[in-house]
């Protein structure tokens, strides 16, 4: 089929869906509930904002420029974001390091500027902490986006604890020198590992010891199913869907949804278009040779002038072709929701959107401002409040917790080597 057909076809769909399930109008009785939450994001991107284009949180900026301000946070009750340290593979290949300590200190910086609405967090008390009493502050968590990014060295990686990193995607996209990712899986010269190499195992081991949340989102199956079996903590998937709903790789099939169940942990669902509907991924997929193409007429543009290729002019073209795709309904993004509900239980369930990372969101979701929505449609399916509490933040908290608890114990056993 050709892409203007496909993309005729999920238009026509999503204008069809879209007139049937349309963003609710959020009641008082349900913003009440949503403002009674500790509301809790595991994903966003912003750093990479702070960074590289001098982004300010106290600067309210427009929908299609970012998804995360002060402003829009207050708005949508987020009571707890954690900030991706994410580092580019290829761009900062040998500096894997010091770009992440750059973004590190963004986030910092950002708590610097505005100590009245913002507070860095380091454990599920201080989250508590931060939204008690009547100046409720964002409590901002770090999370690092891709193993590679410890040099595969793990006292790099008992630093980013030290300085408040307090999960680790095991692999981004790329498959690193000790765990596989779903990335690169068809790609015949990345040599792969079957999951989790030894050294792998050790750095998920450490990661308990440390009181750090293992994050399995972007992993390939077999590094997910070797980090369940090792882990002796609950685990997360921070920004990941269910497969069963989007056949995307970077999501969960039922079985994998049972296994984090069993396993005590919590799934994250991602707001991305392409991981809740599987109507935009084909369209999404069908078009990419054509953005590839976009992109490179603009590099080779620069390089026959002279001038380097700017990462977010390329990044704002990719955006301009992925925006003549329609957005899906604001359903699809509840019926993952409510799918990990069913499959892994209520209790196993919660937010990681990937704010500021993604270049489509399900329609009548523009930013972290349109949060109580989804209180308002878990509440047309009939989730109780409680239920409704620990999909926005409490089963967060609650592995929080537990895996706090297992690293007290794993450090309280005698040290290996010691008598």
């Amino acid at each position: 089929m050709k892409i203007s057909r496909l993309l005729f076809a999920v238009a026509a769909l999503s204008v069809c869906a879209a007139a049937q399930t349309s963003a609710p109008v959020v009641s008082p009785q349900a913003r009440r509930l949503h403002d009674s939450a500790i509301v809790i994001d595991t994903h966003a991107d912003t750093p990479d904002r702070f960074v590289d284009e001098n982004f300010d949180l106290s600067t309210v900026t427009p929908i299609d420029k970012g998804h995360v301000d002060l402003e829009k946070v207050r708005a949508g009750n987020l009571g707890a974001e954690f900030f991706a340290v994410w580092v580019s593979p290829d761009k900062y290949k040998g500096r894997y390091v010091p770009r992440a300590l750059d973004l590190i200190d963004s986030v910092y910086e950002q708590a610097r500027r505005h100590p009245g609405q913002m507070v860095m967090a380091y454990s599920a008390e201080d989250i508590e902490r931060a939204r008690s009493g009547p100046n409720k502050k964002l409590a901002a968590l770090l999370g690092l986006e891709g193993g590679h990014a410890i040099d595969n060295d793990l006292r790099v990686l008992r630093d980013y604890y030290r300085l408040g990193v307090r999960y680790m995607t095991l692999t981004w996209m790329n498959t690193n020198e000790w765990a596989d990712s779903s990335g690169d899986l068809d790609n015949p010269n990345i040599q792969h590992h079957d999951g989790l190499t030894p050294f792998g195992k050790q750095v998920v081991g450490e990661m308990n010891r440390l009181g750090m949340m293992v994050d399995v989102s972007h992993v390939s199956d077999k590094t997910f199913w070797d980090a369940i079996a090792v882990s002796k903590a609950p685990i997360i998937a921070s920004h990941s869907g269910a497969r069963a709903l989007t056949t995307h790789p970077r999501n969960l099939t039922d079985e994998m949804l049972k296994a984090v169940a069993k396993n005590g942990g919590v799934v994250m669902v991602n707001f991305y278009s392409a991981f809740v509907d599987d109507h935009f991924r084909q369209a999404y997929a069908a078009q990419e040779p054509q953005r590839n193409a976009a992109i490179q007429a603009y590099r080779d543009k620069m390089k026959a002038e002279g001038k380097p290729a700017s990462y977010a002019e390329g990044a704002r073209i990719w955006k301009e072709w992925t925006a003549r795709i329609p957005r899906p309904p604001f359903s699809a993004l509840i019926d993952h929701i409510d799918h990990v509900a069913k499959v892994a239980g209520v209790d196993h369930v919660g937010l990681g959107a990937d704010w500021d990372g993604i270049d489509s969101l399900p329609q009548g979701v523009d930013s972290v401002a349109d949060l109580p929505k989804i209180t308002q449609a878990l509440l047309d399916r009939g989730y109780k409040p409680e239920q409704i509490r620990k999909i926005l933040g409490g089963n967060l908290l609650r592995v929080f917790r537990q895996v706090e608890q297992e690293s007290r114990q794993l450090q309280a056993q005698p040290a290996a080597g010691s008598e």
